[in-house]
């Protein structure tokens, strides 16, 4: 079972680090965005991307935060 679970954590760390690294990436090419000599933007636009990127990394944490239904435990 063990081996199990070691496939399973090897899989999380070789997904995680290449979507948090894609992920990164994304967002500094966003940044790069706020160059005025090469982009018109107005202010809503900014909180606008912002809120969505908000938005989705706290749905991120909570899904990290919750436990699934299958996963609770109950003692008496």
């Amino acid at each position: 079972m063990s081996e199990k679970i070691d496939i399973k954590r090897e899989k999380f760390k070789k997904f995680a680090e290449k979507r948090v690294t894609n992920a990164l990436k994304a967002i500094s090419l966003i940044g790069n965005l706020a160059n005025k000599n090469n982009y018109r933007y107005e202010q809503k636009d900014v909180e606008k991307i912002l809120k969505a990127i908000r938005t989705e990394t706290s749905e991120l944490e909570a899904r990290f935060k919750t436990e699934r239904p299958g996963e609770r435990n109950f003692k008496l």
